[in-house]
């Protein structure tokens, strides 16, 4: 496994379109996905410990986010072939077994991972209503440890922010995760 930091947010650089199949059986593009107030689009799969470790909270971070008009896409762009945990039909059993209420796609070119700049799982990219970026940075402070009783919430006060100013957090921590495993 390699650990990898994300680079720090461009504010205001565009989101990309693209046109992704869902474990729903639906294709996902960037207009479908966004909400009133923003999008956050996150590189994710099934197999990362930094994932694994926070997906849970994530999941509840991301619940209370629709709240604020913000909605979620989840984009799995790891090979399969050589991380056969991140198929699609474990994207379908994850998506279930924690009843995730975003779509989650798969990147099966790369193509998108490579437009947007991904580097690891995960990968967060916090967009405002007109779709320009305003925030690139960590979940929280704990990587793959356990949250401490004061941990903060830095994804979901910065979307936060983002669906109530359509601006980001100036100061933004980068995120740590596992680095994409792209296709030969």
């Amino acid at each position: 496994m390699v650990s990898l930091n994300t680079p720090l947010c461009d504010f205001g650089w565009k989101a990309i379109d693209f046109n992704l199949e869902g474990v729903d059986g639906a294709f996902w593009t960037l207009e479908k996905s966004k909400g009133v107030n923003g999008l956050l689009v996150m590189f994710i799969c099934n197999h990362c410990p930094y994932v694994k470790a926070i997906l849970p909270r994530l999941i509840r971070d991301i619940c209370a986010l629709k709240d604020y008009g913000i909605k979620t896409i989840a984009i799995q762009s790891n090979d399969p072939s050589n991380y056969p945990e991140d198929s699609f039909e474990n994207m379908r059993h994850i998506a279930d077994q924690f009843h995730f209420s975003f779509p989650y796609v798969i990147d099966k070119t790369q193509e998108t991972a490579r437009a947007y700049n991904a580097i690891c799982t995960p990968d967060f990219f916090g967009f405002n209503r007109n779709l320009e970026l305003q925030y690139r940075g960590r979940f929280d402070a704990t990587g793959r440890g356990e949250p401490p009783p004061d941990n903060s919430r830095d994804l979901y006060e910065a979307m936060k922010l983002i669906a109530e100013t359509q601006k980001g957090p100036v100061e933004q921590k980068s995120s740590i995760g596992c680095s994409i495993k792209w296709r030969e």
